[in-house]
């Protein structure tokens, strides 16, 4: 027999009864059952009820054991009685009698259970990574990860894409983050960077005149922590070909993405149709570049129905140049109770609140009101008919604007009784990422989101250049890197006009894909840079081996990657990406198991040509 196994703690059934079998895990659990010792023992793959009765020579040894000890069984497998059968294990028809026992590994009371449920702080999570990586949500999201990677592989290779990897030590290479940088032992003074993506590279590989590339990459980007976004390290997949257009990425990652979610969504409805919207657009609808399309709600303009109005504050906002109202429908919205909630949110959200309006059955009150009369009186005549009930606009922007206005703004939104609008104002990139999360507030608290669908949609046309508005100065926007949309005749007009081949793929919320068409023509690229206030001298200082390869006979190319740790996320119904990357930092950019960052000891610094400054 094996050293350690016979089976796995996931094999044994009614067909290894009468067998002796040799198991070996971490006990899960004990139980002790008038003298009878029941213990779970737990490996990867599963779980095995195993028994002792005093009878037994190893009674005395499995007495002294708990939680997580390691430890190798010898026993006989015996059928359980029907009635104590356990449908939910794949082992719960048989149970295992203990005849030998031993302690491979003894472990000390333990700072979080592995067994159960319980909540534990994250920092205690992150110290004890390897305790908390046994529990069994972590290992199933570890399993996930690894199945998804594998399946992207197989799914690429199946494309006609090769596999290659690409250097982790490099130059320095801004992408739009900042680099961790790795001082130079034999060259004193000057550094390494970890990339932050294997961008340039892969540009090159095409230039090497390899037709398709792929690499499950790693990055690492020096940022700021997110829920959905890891501070240092970061896997992608990552893709790049030549003779491509941008329609000719989108047919090629799709149905591998798509596919993905088909395989590992647990029976999810996974959109077949992904609509191309621009970013204009996708600003303007939903107040993100990543809308989460299960919810149908999509923000309009309004700007005509408050100008000139009754509504002084936003009528004042209208006279200043590129200002505009927007307004976000809210259909079975209409209560003053969840209008006011609504309010209260934006209020958080730093704005002095949200104006509404909402329709609902015409009132005795507001009868009253409209008609000077008493309530009672007005109750009679809507009863009679003598003053025609129906819907009315309520709220305080409905009586300052007046029925007409309002009548307009509920036809053009298409709303109607019971349901509301809210309305936001001014210079739209001051208020739309507020718009975008109140949208999303009001579709989870209506309803109105399919929490059980994957919803994607390609963010297409992507603005190359900003104008900052105190100093009027013009900087990229996006990726630089990106193919302006009409070549070099495009650069020539306003730089404010010109869009790059530049994609975005979002899901329910989430950016998972960002890739471009890219600008390999060194002439239109030199341009791009000068626009922005860059010279010829500077870009090829910052990209000498990539401006002097396209001098050499580039292929029109482009790609894209996929973040996998946020795929795995949606995948596994994570909110936080921590959950699904085996060793994660905290949100310091600490790894409190290993104790990184730690100080280098002084023969290290010697060695490097480098001092720390003492901080105060």
């Amino acid at each position: 027999m094996h050293a350690y196994r016979s089976h796995t703690c996931a094999d044994l059934n009614k067909n290894h009864v009468g067998q002796t079998v040799r198991l070996s895990g971490w006990v899960h659990r004990v139980r002790d059952h008038g003298g009878i010792l029941f213990i779970d023992l737990r490996d990867h793959y599963g779980v095995t009820q195993v028994l002792c009765d005093p009878d037994s020579a190893a009674f005395a040894d499995v007495e002294k054991l708990r939680s997580e000890w390691c430890v190798r069984i010898d026993g006989e497998v015996k059928a359980r009685a029907d009635d104590l059968i356990n449908p939910k294990l794949p082992t719960g028809e048989v149970e295992v009698f203990v005849r030998e026992i031993e302690v491979l590994g003894a472990a000390k009371e333990l700072p979080l259970m592995v067994f159960g449920d319980q909540e534990y702080p994250e920092e205690t999570r992150l110290r004890y990574r390897y305790l908390d990586l046994r529990r069994e949500a972590m290992q199933e999201n570890m399993k996930l990860r690894s199945d998804v990677v594998a399946s992207m592989r197989r799914r690429m290779w199946d494309k006609g894409f090769r596999e290659y990897q690409t250097p982790i030590i490099t130059a320095s290479s801004p992408e739009g983050a900042r680099d961790f940088l790795v001082p130079s032992r034999l060259h004193p003074g000057k550094f390494y960077a970890l990339p932050q993506a294997p961008q340039q590279f892969k540009q090159l590989i095409m230039v090497s005149g390899y037709d398709k590339y792929f690499q499950i990459a790693p990055c690492f980007r020096d940022e700021d922590p997110r829920a959905d976004r890891s501070p240092t390290d970061f896997y992608q997949l990552d893709l790049e070909m030549s003779f491509v257009t941008q329609q000719d990425v989108f047919d090629t990652i799709q149905p591998v993405i798509g596919g993905i979610f088909e395989e590992f969504g647990k029976g999810r409805e996974v959109d077949q149709t992904w609509e191309q919207i621009s970013y204009k657009d996708a600003a303007l609808w939903y107040g993100t570049d990543k809308p989460d399309l299960r919810n149908p709600i999509k923000m309009q303009v309004v700007s005509e129905h408050f100008a000139g109005s009754g509504f002084a504050i936003f009528a004042k906002l209208l006279e200043q140049e590129g200002t505009e109202i927007r307004a976000i429908p809210a259909p079975t919205g209409g209560s003053r109770k969840f209008c006011d909630r609504m309010n209260a949110f934006a209020q958080k959200e730093g704005l002095p609140g949200m104006g509404y309006i909402f329709w609902r059955e015409k009132t005795a009150d507001s009868v009253a009101q409209e008609l000077g009369i008493p309530v009672k009186e007005a109750q009679q005549k809507l009863k009679s008919g003598e003053v025609e009930g129906g819907m009315e606009a309520a709220g305080p922007l409905a009586k300052n604007i007046g029925p007409e206005r309002t009548e307009a703004i509920r036809q053009q939104l298409g709303l109607g009784l019971g349901d509301a609008a809210f309305f936001l104002g001014g210079k739209p990139k001051a208020f739309e990422s507020v718009a975008g999360r109140a949208r999303t507030v009001i579709g989870e608290e209506l309803g109105l989101t399919d929490k059980d669908r994957f919803a994607f949609a390609w963010i297409v046309d992507f603005p190359i250049y900003e104008r900052d508005e105190e100093t009027g100065k013009i900087d990229f926007e996006h990726n630089p890197f990106s193919m302006p949309q009409g070549g070099m005749e495009a650069l020539m007009g306003d730089p404010m006009e010109v869009r790059g081949f530049q994609y975005d793929l979002a899901c329910n919320g989430y950016e998972l894909v960002s890739g471009a068409i890219r600008n390999h023509k060194p002439e239109i690229m030199f341009k791009a840079f000068e626009i922005a206030g860059y010279p010829a001298s500077e870009v090829e200082k910052r990209f000498g081996g990539m401006v002097n390869a396209f001098q050499y006979g580039a292929p029109p190319h482009g790609g894209c990657a996929a973040g996998i740790d946020r795929i795995v996320m949606l995948l596994a119904d994570q909110a936080n990406i921590r959950e699904v990357i085996m060793f994660p930092m905290n949100q310091r950019a600490e790894d409190l198991m290993m104790d990184a960052p730690s100080a280098p000891a002084s023969e290290q610094l010697m060695e490097l040509h480098l001092r720390v400054i003492p901080q105060d």
